[in-house]
């Protein structure tokens, strides 16, 4: 096998409209890779709901067993989600658990995260939350 990159010629040809599309959605990326328009968002939330500590995170609240709120200070209805399970110091052993991310409907700058004990039942769970917008 062999370690040399494909030949874009090997690549279908891309149609006038994709490149149209394309170009729509295009942003200039700086040097370090990430469009200039690029946020990141972060927050660190206890199993009870209380804010540890983030970034242009606004608050956070604990809902019933395992489900939260957290809310941030722009827009994200086309952002990407990324939750995991996590203490909120910097030392020790997590419990073993699951973690459910989406947009929090009717609160365009709010996520909705659901947290789960290991075997999928709902659970109260620290979180670390990743916005990238």
């Amino acid at each position: 096998m062999s370690n040399e990159p494909p030949d874009l010629a090997d690549q279908p040809a891309v149609s006038d409209s994709d490149i149209a599309e394309a170009g729509t959605f295009l942003v200039p990326a700086t040097f370090t890779g990430m469009p200039p328009t690029a946020q990141l968002f972060w927050a660190v939330v206890e199993s009870t709901g209380v804010l540890v500590r983030g970034f242009g995170v606004v608050s956070a609240t604990r809902i019933t067993v395992g489900q939260y709120q957290v809310v941030f200070s722009h827009d994200l209805t086309r952002s990407a989600y990324v939750g995991s399970i996590g203490l909120t110091g910097s030392v020790g052993a997590s419990p073993s658990g699951q973690i459910a991310v989406v947009g929090r409907a009717g609160v365009p700058n709010g996520v909705f995260v659901q947290t789960f004990s290991g075997t999928g039942v709902a659970a109260d769970r620290a979180f670390h939350l990743t916005i990238s917008s």
